[in-house]
């Protein structure tokens, strides 16, 4: 099984783009060069590439639903 976990971006030189995962996690160097895709936008990214371009509803829901299940997991550890 393969994630991707959305974020949003924030900044872009050329093929790389900076993206804000939430929750103060930001990576540089994210590979943006097989989708179409500016800053601002949201982006699933998966082992270091943005492979889909999403909507910010659709981004907001996705990440809410991330959050509540890693909170579920912190909550029955």
């Amino acid at each position: 099984m393969c994630l991707g976990y959305p974020g949003r971006i924030i900044e872009i030189k050329g093929d790389f783009a900076k993206v804000d995962f939430g929750s103060g996690v930001i990576k540089d160097n994210i590979i943006i060069s097989l989708v179409d895709a500016k800053v601002g936008d949201y982006v699933i990214v998966h082992a270091g590439y943005a492979i889909q371009v999403l909507d910010e509803e659709e981004a907001k829901k996705t990440i809410e639903i991330w959050n509540e299940y890693l909170k579920s997991i912190s909550e029955n550890r």
